[in-house]
C-alpha cells in the first residue's frame, strides 16, 4: 500500500432473520449501483470507531452502540488503494433509512455470493460465513469408522470447517473416506476442503486447502467460486501468492513454537498482526494455540484459531 492509502469504515447490521443491511452506491460514485456494507471515508486523523459512528448516522440515521471488529480488508484499485475496516454493530439506535435517498436491503449470507458488490467487500462476505475455529484432522489411521465416529463428535460440538489432511492413506482409501466425510458435513452445512488434493475436491464437489508449496506452484485458483480455497503460509511472500489466485482464507504461523514443527521459528502475535494486516482475505492463526487464544487471535486481526489438538476429539 502506498502513502496515499483512504480509510474507509463499514458497519454490519443483522435483523431478526440473521440477513445483513446493504446498501446500494449512488449513481456518480465509484462502482455505481454495486452493493455495499453501510458505511464511508474517515475524515483526516479520525479514529475508525468514530467514523463509522459518524458515517452511520449520516447515512442511514441510526446511532451506534457497542461494535466488535470483524476484519480489515487492504484493497488497490486502480484509482486508488483503500484500507476497509469493517466491525459488527451490536447496538444501535434509531430506525434505519437511507438518509441519502441510497437504497437499502436485507440480504442472507446465502445471498451475498450472487449479489453484485465490490471487489473489497468480497472478503467481508467470506468473514461473516467462516466460523471462529478451522479444524485441521489428525492423520486418519486404519480405522475410517472410528475416525468419522470423532468428526462426527467434532461437527456435534458446533464445528463447520473442516481440513481433512492425510499425508499416509493410498489415494483409494482416501477417496473413500472423503467421501463418507463430506457427507457427514454436508448434512450439518458445514465445510469440508481437502488438503493437497484438487482433483479429489473437484470430483467429490468439496472445498482443498493449499499447503505452502502447492499455493506457490498454482498461478490461478484451482476450484469454482462455489467450493473454498484456503492455503498455508508463512511469510509475506506466500500470502501476496495466496492473494494473486485468489484464495478465499489462510491459515498463518506458526504462532507460538509447536512439538510438530519444533524447528520452526515462531511469528509470535506482533509480526502476526503484521502480516495479517496485509492479507486482503480472513486468517487464522495456527500452531500451538487452542480456543482460549481466541481474543488473543482477534486483537491481532484474525478471523479465529486453526489447529488440531484443540479442536479435535481425543481418542479413546
Amino acid at each position: 500500500m502506498s502513502e496515499s492509502v483512504i480509510r474507509v469504515v463499514a458497519g454490519i447490521f443483522r435483523d431478526a432473520h440473521g440477513r445483513v443491511l446493504l446498501a446500494q452506491r449512488a449513481a456518480g460514485k465509484h462502482l455505481a449501483g454495486l452493493w455495499e456494507f453501510p458505511g464511508g471515508k474517515c475524515e483526516a486523523g479520525e479514529p475508525p470507531e468514530q467514523a463509522l459512528r459518524r458515517e452511520l448516522h449520516e447515512e442511514i440515521g441510526v446511532d451506534i452502540g457497542a461494535v466488535e471488529k470483524l476484519i480489515a480488508v487492504p484493497w488497490r484499485y486502480p484509482q486508488k488503494s483503500i484500507v476497509l475496516d469493517v466491525y459488527n454493530v451490536v447496538r444501535h439506535a434509531g430506525s434505519i433509512h437511507g438518509r441519502e435517498g441510497q437504497a437499502l436491503r436485507w440480504a442472507t449470507l446465502k445471498e451475498l455470493r450472487d449479489i453484485a458488490m465490490p471487489p473489497a467487500d468480497r472478503p467481508i462476505v467470506a468473514a461473516l460465513q467462516l466460523p471462529p475455529h478451522y479444524v485441521i484432522t489428525p492423520e486418519p489411521g486404519e480405522s475410517h469408522a472410528e475416525f468419522l465416529g470423532e468428526l462426527q463428535r467434532a461437527l456435534a460440538g458446533g464445528e463447520r470447517c473442516i481440513q481433512l489432511r492425510s499425508k499416509q492413506l493410498a489415494s483409494a482409501r482416501l477417496r473413500t473416506l472423503a467421501r463418507a466425510a463430506r457427507e457427514l458435513t454436508g448434512a450439518l452445512g458445514a465445510d469440508l476442503l481437502i488438503s493437497g488434493h484438487i482433483e479429489l475436491a473437484h470430483e467429490l464437489g468439496t472445498g482443498v486447502h493449499l499447503p505452502a508449496l502447492e499455493l506457490l506452484r498454482l498461478r490461478e485458483r484451482p476450484l469454482p467460486a462455489e467450493f473454498r480455497v484456503a492455503a498455508s503460509c508463512h511469510d509475506e511472500r506466500e500470502l501476496q501468492h495466496a492473494a494473486a489466485i485468489g484464495v478465499d482464507f489462510a491459515v498463518l504461523g506458526p504462532v507460538q513454537r509447536t512439538s510438530s514443527h519444533s524447528g520452526a521459528q515462531p511469528l509470535g502475535w506482533k509480526r502476526f498482526a503484521e502480516l495479517c494486516a496485509q492479507a486482503p482475505f480472513p486468517v487464522y492463526a495456527l500452531g500451538g494455540l487452542g480456543a482460549g487464544d481466541f481474543g488473543a487471535a482477534r486483537d491481532a486481526g484474525a478471523q479465529g484459531i486453526a489447529g488440531i489438538s484443540g479442536f479435535w476429539p481425543r481418542r479413546g
